[in-house]
């Protein structure tokens, strides 16, 4: 019986300090997205003054909230995803985030929310065409701290070695906005290998091209590491 009331206390411990924990990571990491929104709608505006006159209208900066935990900004023809997920994650123990000392001290530290980064075409979504890829590009990842760090494409700022240095605030937010945007611009869409096109159904000749299920991404065909380009 003994036994018993240790591993009903232990049981009783582990919940409350888990759950307060991750109850504070989702807080704060809905917080930052919410930020964030603010910061993409801000950005927008500032950019589209920048380029007034310079570029044709139909290919200026969009700002589009698609919802609690999602939101979109379309530059030309690439759309960035911001996406929040709504639960809290820990790091696998092959993860390097766990070299640094502010992990490695206190593993509460560790878990973190996460907002997404993914890159569409923006005809992929105008079109509706579901079978298109789109590719993660980076990601958010924030703490019951406020601190936070990036995993992405040539994301220079707070990288997991920074974990624990700086809480995230604006001027971070617009950082990562912009690294995510300037490597959406240079990520050109590719020719899919021959193979892959060789081949077409009579239903994709029968419905219109933008319609069809023709698949394509701007590494249809290749492989897409997480550290190329």
């Amino acid at each position: 019986m003994d036994n018993d009331g240790d591993l009903r206390k232990q049981i009783l411990t582990t919940l409350v300090e888990k759950s307060n924990v991750q109850q504070k990571v989702f807080d704060n990491t809905f917080a930052v997205f919410n930020d964030l929104k603010e910061t993409l709608h801000e950005m927008t505006s500032e950019i589209n003054d920048e380029l007034e006159e310079q570029i044709d209208k139909r290919i200026r900066i969009e700002y589009r909230d698609r919802g609690k935990f999602e939101a979109q900004l379309q530059v030309a023809g690439d759309v960035l995803i911001f996406s929040m997920h709504t639960n809290v994650f820990e790091f696998n123990r092959d993860h390097i985030i766990w070299q640094n000392s502010y992990v490695r001290d206190e593993k509460l530290n560790s878990y973190c929310g996460i907002i997404n980064i993914y890159n569409f075409l923006s005809d992929s979504l105008k079109y509706n065409r579901n079978a298109d890829e789109g590719y993660l590009v980076g990601r958010i990842f924030i703490n019951r701290d406020m601190q936070y760090f990036v995993e992405g494409k040539r994301q220079m700022s707070m990288r997991h070695n920074s974990f624990g240095q700086g809480a995230i605030n604006k001027e971070a937010m617009v950082d990562i906005v912009e690294h995510a945007i300037n490597y959406a611009l240079e990520f050109d869409l590719l020719v899919p290998p021959y193979d892959i096109a060789k081949v077409v159904s009579v239903d994709q000749l029968n419905t219109k091209i933008e319609h069809s299920k023709m698949q394509t991404g701007k590494r249809l065909g290749y492989k897409f590491n997480s550290d190329d380009i």
